[in-house]
Parts: C-alpha cells; sequence; structure tokens
C-alpha cells in the first residue's frame, strides 16, 4: 500500500475577509502601527487581540479626520458599538515591525455602518490581517438602537463616501 504525502487541511476561502480587489483599494484611511511588546506573546507575535485595538484606532482616527470626535459623539447620546466582527489572520506581525492598518467605510444601510479593514506591510508586499466590521448607532440615554443616525454624523459618513454609498 503507498504511502500518500499527508496535506495540511486548508481553511475554505471566506471571501468577505480574503485578500482587498486591487481595483477597490480606493479611498483607504491609513494609520500606521508598530508592534511593541504589550503587543505580543512571549515569543513576540502578535496577540489576536492586539489587531482588534488597532482596527478601532484606525476608525476613530478615520472618523477624526472627517470631522467626527468620538468625544462629541458621546455629548450627542450617541455611541458606535461593534456589532458584527470577521476578522481574517494572513500571517503574524512581530515585534518591532512596524505596518500600515487601512480602513474605509464600506457602505452606509439605515444605522448599520460597515467597515473594511487590511494590515500590510509599510511597501504593501505582505497582508498580515483583512477584517470587517459592523456598527450601530446608540442611543446611549436609552440604551437602544437609533431609528436613524445624527445629522451631523450622516452628513460627515456621506462626505466619507462620496457618491457610492449614501447614508439612508
Amino acid at each position: 500500500m503507498p504511502q500518500e504525502k499527508s496535506q495540511q487541511p486548508q481553511l475554505s476561502s471566506t471571501s468577505a475577509i480574503d485578500t482587498p480587489a486591487s481595483s477597490s483599494l480606493e479611498n483607504w484611511f491609513e494609520y500606521p502601527i508598530r508592534v511593541n511588546p504589550h503587543h505580543t506573546d512571549y515569543a513576540g507575535i502578535v496577540w489576536h487581540g492586539s489587531y482588534l485595538a488597532w482596527l478601532e484606532e484606525a476608525r476613530v482616527e478615520c472618523l477624526r479626520a472627517i470631522g467626527i470626535e468620538y468625544a462629541d459623539l458621546v455629548a450627542l447620546g450617541c455611541d458606535l458599538p461593534v456589532v458584527e466582527l470577521s476578522i481574517r489572520y494572513h500571517r503574524p506581525l512581530q515585534l518591532g515591525t512596524a505596518a500600515v492598518v487601512k480602513t474605509r467605510m464600506a457602505e452606509v444601510t439605515g444605522v448599520r455602518i460597515n467597515w473594511d479593514y487590511a494590515i500590510e506591510s509599510l511597501d504593501r508586499q505582505q497582508l498580515y490581517v483583512t477584517a470587517k466590521v459592523t456598527l450601530v448607532a446608540l442611543d446611549r440615554e436609552r440604551g437602544k438602537i437609533m431609528r436613524q443616525l445624527p445629522t451631523t454624523v450622516k452628513d460627515a459618513l456621506t462626505r466619507l463616501s462620496g457618491s457610492k454609498n449614501q447614508p439612508s
């Protein structure tokens, strides 16, 4: 009986979070990061939860760049909690590595705001992570989902998305 080479099982593709299509790489907000010791495990590899913090930091900075300060949202009584998250780890980041978190708002449907992410090497030759995050607008006082985004937020997101994804 001939011996067959054992093959490493392959994960099935989750196309929603695979490598971003090159045609859709426009309009990304870029947020530089560097892997510090507190981001890693004992072996100097980035702990999986550190990536989530970088995604949020990039999103908050992207919003700030278009005039939405998160503290102002809180003052308006609006919060934007994550209600859905998909992340794919393509290759690990290591201690001391510099990279860039790229994010963009994919679409707004009602009070759901969908974001795309990619974490890449500075030279864009290595893809470390791709992710998708969905946020909803929440009335902080009542603890309920808002029926519509606050006007200032809706206007700013319209500017961010251009004409392709008009918030409704």
